[in-house]
């Protein structure tokens, strides 16, 4: 990462805190993301990793701290307006219309780009009717782009799991946000196609030069994308930096494997970084 990248970060986040009664889910939390940069969040079942996601899109308020988007403060707007500043989500829970076209679907996700009235749409040669052409336009050349759009007219809930949550992502770059978060984009997806999501996730952050910021508990999808890591666990960092040297921090290995984990274990996971962790 140059100097530059480094003062001028399109991401920042300061001193987060969030508190569930006596919980502390997130402790004085403190990083900074790259414009450009595919930055990964892990850690154990609980560490806090979601809770970080909602503060940023705005479904929690914190308790302390500060969040900064292209030097803008996040905390008093609302999630839409952040959403309108250029920051895309998708859920580990698919949000897909399963019953709708799959261009439909991304055509839906395009619908704050809409403000043509009633009237408008009654008319032939109206607003309503220019801007529909324009959306569907949009939505085809992502979807080629991103090289799904032999999916376009399939109903988004006939496609293989799989298929369906590189659709989740492409609906979230369809509007081309200058950052996406990404929870747990890997989850249900088979094994044997996590290398092609690595690889279509490196293609689209380089073509549309999208920052990506996930959550992910395949470390094998982690070690292949991102850029650099942060574990958490109980809310606070407990490393950051480049994936090969975090992923084979004794503390980090300690963190998932657990203490009772032997040595000759540990040094097993850090030969290949951790894997896989369930949950």
């Amino acid at each position: 990462m140059t100097e530059a990248m480094q003062v001028n970060p399109l991401l920042e986040i300061h001193n987060l805190t969030v508190r569930f009664g006596g919980l502390v889910a997130i402790n004085e939390l403190d990083l900074q993301i790259a414009e450009g940069e595919i930055f990964a969040l892990v850690g154990p079942n609980g560490a806090g990793k979601t809770t970080v996601l909602n503060c940023i899109s705005g479904l929690i308020k914190p308790a302390a701290g500060d969040i900064r988007f292209a030097g803008q403060e996040l905390l008093p707007l609302a999630a839409h307006k952040r959403a309108a500043l250029g920051i895309g989500r998708t859920f580990q829970q698919l949000q897909l219309f399963s019953s709708m076209s799959v261009l439909d679907n991304l055509l839906a996700a395009q619908h704050t780009r809409l403000h043509a009235g009633i009237l408008s749409g009654i008319l032939p040669f109206g607003r309503s009717k220019r801007e529909d052409a324009s959306a569907r336009q949009h939505a085809m050349e992502t979807l080629t782009l991103l090289g799904l759009e032999g999916y376009a007219l399939r109903s988004a809930g006939s496609l293989p799991f799989g298929a369906q949550k590189l659709i989740g992502v492409a609906r979230a770059l369809v509007l081309h946000p200058r950052l996406v978060l990404l929870d747990e984009p890997a989850a249900g997806v088979p094994p044997q196609e996590v290398q092609e999501l690595a690889t279509r996730l490196r293609f689209w952050q380089k073509e549309l030069g999208t920052t990506l910021l996930l959550i992910e508990h395949n470390m094998r999808l982690v070690q292949a994308v991102a850029d650099r890591v942060c574990v958490l666990d109980y809310g606070r960092k407990l490393a950051e930096g480049e994936p090969a040297t975090v992923l084979s921090n004794p503390a980090v290995l300690e963190a998932y494997l657990g203490r009772g984990a032997s040595k000759k274990a540990q040094q097993e996971q850090a030969s290949q970084g951790v894997s896989h962790v369930e949950g």
